[in-house]
């Protein structure tokens, strides 16, 4: 039976069928929306095969098709060039999502953009690794129009266990950064403290395993050996690396200082695969 389209029920287009894009628009279907997609990629959609969705040959059919357009990818540059596919046939009212990570003056620019073909545009970026996606238990941050915020928010609760509106355009994509420079931050400070364990000949993997059942336990701590991993800590680490070079980005756009955090995020970044190493030795 083809989902209905009403205002509790609208329409869904989702580009970005990558590690985290795929659960979510999964979760999508699952709910029951209508599932519109399209790929860079045509054999990308093959992942879809077991929920139902309509595929299409080009951005911009999909784009004409739906009341809400999500897209999961990379970089802002890639959301400005799907964007610049979509706008001319976008429907005036219709609302464009960002789940990538990216900068908050990028967010501001891509709703100014929008505004002229009067469209609203939300960042709601999302926090919890694909482990998190595929349990619906990802946490939405979302910045924009309230109005289009309390819209979307049903189809953000089909892959979260929490969605907050922090603000209005960047606000979401501000928040995602911090989150990202905190874990970081910890992430430094965890290897402050096996190095030292080291140096006294303590059995670092044991203390961290202790560690996350005290007062010491974080979200840095549950993530070793779990999602990261020997086989992907390189591939993390670099990843991590460009996030805190966007968060200096934001910082230095917004006219701030954070020399300091951005050091020690960064620390625990480069430092990761070395961290692993040591509990793992």
């Amino acid at each position: 039976m083809t989902p209905t389209r009403t205002p509790a029920r609208p329409v869904v287009g989702f580009i970005g069928l990558g590690d985290q894009g795929l659960p979510m628009a999964t979760a999508i279907a699952e709910a029951g929306f209508a599932l519109h997609a399209w790929a860079r990629r045509p054999a990308s959609l093959d992942a879809l095969s077991k929920v139902p969705h309509r595929r299409h040959d080009t951005a911009a059919q999909l784009a004409a098709a739906c009341d809400i357009v999500c897209l999961c990818v990379r970089t802002d540059a890639d959301v400005l060039q799907v964007a610049e596919q979509i706008l001319q046939e976008l429907r005036p009212g219709t609302v464009v999502v960002n789940h990538g990570t990216g900068l908050p003056g990028n967010a501001v620019r891509l709703t100014q953009l929008c505004a002229k073909h009067d469209v609203e545009v939300l960042d709601a970026p999302v926090s919890g690794g694909r482990p998190a996606a595929e349990g619906r238990r990802l946490t939405t941050m979302v910045g924009g129009p309230p109005s289009a915020a309390e819209r979307c928010t049903p189809v953000f609760r089909c892959f979260s266990r929490h969605v907050v509106h922090l603000g209005e355009a960047g606000a979401g994509q501000t928040a995602k950064l911090f989150n990202n420079a905190l874990l970081m931050m910890n992430q430094a400070s965890i290897g402050e403290i096996v190095e030292l364990a080291t140096e006294l000949q303590l059995d670092a993997g044991r203390l961290t395993e202790v560690l996350k059942l005290g007062s010491a336990a974080s979200a840095a701590l549950s993530l070793l050996n779990t999602m990261v991993r020997p086989d992907n800590v390189d591939h993390l680490s670099a990843v991590e690396t460009v996030d805190m070079e966007l968060f200096d980005h934001a910082m230095r756009e917004a006219g701030i200082d954070s020399t300091a955090v951005t050091g020690r995020g960064l620390a625990g970044a480069r430092g990761l695969a070395q961290l692993l190493y040591r509990i793992n030795a």
